[in-house]
């Protein structure tokens, strides 16, 4: 299942979109403005990106910007009402590979995605690893002691966000707000089920595990020495 991160700050337009693209089996995650989107970019693995040229906070052509300027090789799709070839342009010189001009069909948006993907990939997939554990953002596989452990959506990007993240304390709303999609239900309760499912499937029972709760303020992944 190919991973998305849409950046849409009308409300209308993006739910239409999350609609679409899940019914044709991608998961896809929303954020309303440029420095959420950025923000991301730098913590998880998409296999590509749909960019709304205007948002708040900042401007897709920044966050395009920003993201090549530090190696980031994400296909990117740009989305926009500019119709001048000067805009379009601009877009491409700061690294976009597709421009979709507003309104488009969810059709034509979903051809785009294909052609982005098919792309032969520019770099090696970087994969994580923290003690006996590895995770491959690019297959959405991960491994524990070279055991395959089948994830949800949910649990691998919980599990990559931990690994880029380690021995830092998250709040449950800092957790919630990074890796659960806008568009589902989230709350504290539905972070507790999703950690003590990810424990369960991860660790023995008994077995000391490195996703720790620090009771009062929220998670942390922290490996014993």
């Amino acid at each position: 299942m190919a991973k998305i991160l849409l950046a849409e700050d009308d409300h209308g337009l993006g739910e239409t979109i999350v609609d679409w693209l899940e019914n044709e089996n991608y998961f896809v995650d929303w954020k309303n403005n440029g420095a959420d989107a950025l923000e991301h970019l730098k913590a998880f693995e998409y296999d590509a990106v749909i960019l709304d040229w205007e948002m708040p906070e900042m401007t897709g052509i920044e966050v395009c910007t920003q993201f090549r300027s530090r190696g980031g090789q994400t296909p990117i799709l740009f989305l926009t009402s500019r119709a001048a070839i000067e805009d379009k342009l601009a877009g491409f010189d700061v690294g976009a590979d597709d421009y979709l001009p507003k309104p488009f069909a969810m059709k034509e948006l979903s051809a785009r995605i294909r052609a982005l993907l098919k792309r032969p990939k520019a770099i090696v997939e970087n994969v994580l690893r923290a003690g006996d554990m590895e995770l491959h953002p690019k297959t959405h596989e991960f491994y524990r002691g070279g055991e395959k452990i089948k994830l949800s959506p949910i649990e691998f990007a919980l599990m990559e966000f931990f690994l880029k993240n380690q021995n830092v304390v998250f709040s449950n709303d800092a957790i919630l707000d990074r890796v659960w999609p806008a568009t589902s239900e989230r709350s504290p309760d539905t972070l507790r089920t999703c950690m003590r499912r990810l424990r369960n499937k991860i660790y023995k029972e008994n077995e000391d595990s490195a996703i720790r709760t620090v009771h009062g303020v929220g998670y942390k992944f922290e490996l014993t020495q």
